[in-house]
């Protein structure tokens, strides 16, 4: 566990889950230059900000911005609201954990999801600017109706993650917005509400009709909300994928893994009715977007129901699954954990499905060459075969014996 020190006190955070050998902090140098100005301490600003209204965080990583703001909200009474916005479940629970470590009344905060209404009045309202373009775009229209002329707005984020393209966004949407100095390769975006910006709805989610050669989804619909991996079109790692779907047929149980916006899952439905698909994914988006993905493509009865079984789960990889109920487990795993490139989510997703597989069940596996996933997964299994490959990407079938 690492310790992040504020003027408002010192705190015991960890991300989630808890690995005992994990290095990676759940905080950066951008949510301490956020905590640093909002506390009035450094060059940004000499006066604390006023946080006793609604105060809205959006994007925070691992809950480091929300647990030092509960700390320092709680001898502060009559303060509003205080309010967590994100996509991640992962997140929510990280936030949860450090929250009750640091001492904060269980109703301290309340923990919203991207998909959630967000609070009619935000009066400071904080963003760790996102990787994805789109999700920002996404929910500063969703929360624009709420912002006033006085709400303090400010994001923040590393150098590399704030571009113009981040700026013109907070201009079109919210109001005049510029940028402070970088300090320790972390920058400060403020942005002053204007009254005169139109109030539109977000242009999310988006939808778009897949290429021919996919098998069984080719033409289908997909629908992406924001945020979600490569939301606007189909990447090459999937595309890969459904080209080399296992072709099987009768009644089982499949999960697509990380499911996103639940293409790869769908496209089993399709070719094998009799199979029940489960879809899991750690975003609220990407559980959203399956969903969506799946009832658009699958018939259905005269009551909706569609004709082919499934379900959506939100969680941490196979944590919820029953020991030995599933019979193919279809993964992309992600290898990049916000900034920082890992295979812990990989490996997490690796060891569920082996618990969560019955005896001969399969594994299959589309990653990048490079990655060595091979190596992995046969140290887990004792087996593993490359199904077929390109120079860029593998896909790989292992067994539980």
């Amino acid at each position: 566990m690492n310790r992040l020190t504020t003027s408002w006190g010192e705190f015991g955070l960890t991300r989630f889950p808890d690995q005992p050998r994990e290095t990676l902090r759940a905080w950066d140098s951008a949510d301490e230059y956020l905590l640093e100005h909002l506390a009035g301490e450094g060059d940004t600003d000499t006066v604390p900000t006023d946080l006793s209204g609604t105060v809205v965080v959006v994007g925070d990583r691992w809950g480091a911005l929300t647990t030092a703001l509960a700390a320092h909200r709680l001898d502060q009474l009559s303060a509003g609201p205080l309010v967590q916005i994100t996509d991640s479940y992962l997140t929510q629970q990280s936030t949860r954990a450090n929250l009750r470590r640091s001492g904060a009344a269980a109703d301290a905060v309340r923990l919203l999801s991207a998909r959630d209404t967000p609070p009619e009045r935000i009066d400071v309202l904080l963003i760790r600017v996102p990787k994805s373009l789109a999700f920002l775009e996404d929910q500063l229209h969703r929360l624009a109706p709420a912002v006033h002329q006085d709400t303090v707005v400010v994001a923040t984020g590393r150098v590399t993650e704030i571009h113009t393209s981040t700026l013109k966004l907070f201009e079109q949407i919210l109001g005049p917005t510029r940028t402070s100095l970088a300090v320790r390769k972390a920058r400060l975006v403020f942005c002053s509400p204007a009254a005169d910006r139109p109030r539109t709805a977000s242009p999310w989610p988006h939808r778009y009709a897949l290429p021919e050669g996919l098998g069984a989804v080719s033409g289908r619909t997909v629908v992406n909300h924001a945020g979600i991996f490569c939301a606007e079109r189909l990447d090459i790692g999937t595309r890969f994928f459904l080209r080399n779907l296992p072709r099987r047929t009768g009644p089982e149980h499949v999960v697509d893994l990380g499911c996103g916006n639940g293409v790869v899952g769908t496209a089993v439905a399709l070719a094998n009715p009799e199979a029940r698909v489960t879809f899991i994914d750690e975003s609220f988006s990407a559980v959203a977007s399956a969903e969506a993905t799946f009832r658009e493509n699958t018939r259905t009865d005269a009551a909706g129901t569609p004709a082919a079984p499934a379900a959506f789960v939100l969680g941490d990889g196979m944590a919820g699954v029953p020991a030995g109920t599933v019979d193919l487990v279809l993964n992309n795993p992600p290898f990049h954990s916000h900034q920082a490139t890992t295979d812990a989510a990989a490996w997490r997703m690796f060891t569920g499905a082996k618990a969560a597989l019955r005896p001969g069940g399969e594994l299959w596996v589309v990653g990048n060459r490079h990655l060595g996933y091979h190596a992995k997964l046969r140290r887990l299994f004792g087996n593993c075969e490359v199904v077929t490959s390109d120079p860029k990407f593998v896909v790989l079938r292992t067994v539980k014996n």
